[in-house]
């Protein structure tokens, strides 16, 4: 089992970049780019649902933006987002949710991924 989670959003962190996703996601949902936080997140918090679910799992959760990612892990800066990762011993990343499957997964399915995984 790993130590911990890390989700990565295909989406910046900064306070603009938040917003224009937000408009984005709500006026032109099929061409958003980050299905993790279309699935995950309403148009201005997480789902609850989501949030329950990561609480409960047996090991911690941590997210990052795109651009937190690339800075703290620049190694894997091509691999295609969003995506999840488990972190071993020593802090190392292995790809557990790629994006495509990110990409083709609703909440329950994106839920029931995580669980078969873990």
């Amino acid at each position: 089992m790993p130590q911990r989670l890390v989700f990565v959003y295909n989406a910046d962190g900064s306070r603009l970049a938040g917003l224009k996703d937000m408009f984005h996601k709500i006026l032109s949902p099929s061409t958003y780019q980050c299905s993790l936080c279309a699935v995950t997140y309403g148009a201005t918090s997480m789902q609850p649902e989501w949030r329950a679910f990561i609480k409960a799992l047996p090991v911690p959760v941590a997210f990052l933006h795109r651009d937190e990612f690339v800075r703290d892990y620049p190694q894997w800066a091509r691999h295609p987002l969003p995506a999840a990762f488990a972190v071993g011993e020593g802090g190392a990343l292995t790809p557990f949710i790629e994006a495509s499957e990110m990409d083709a997964a609703d909440l329950n399915g994106l839920m029931e991924l995580v669980r078969e995984r873990l």
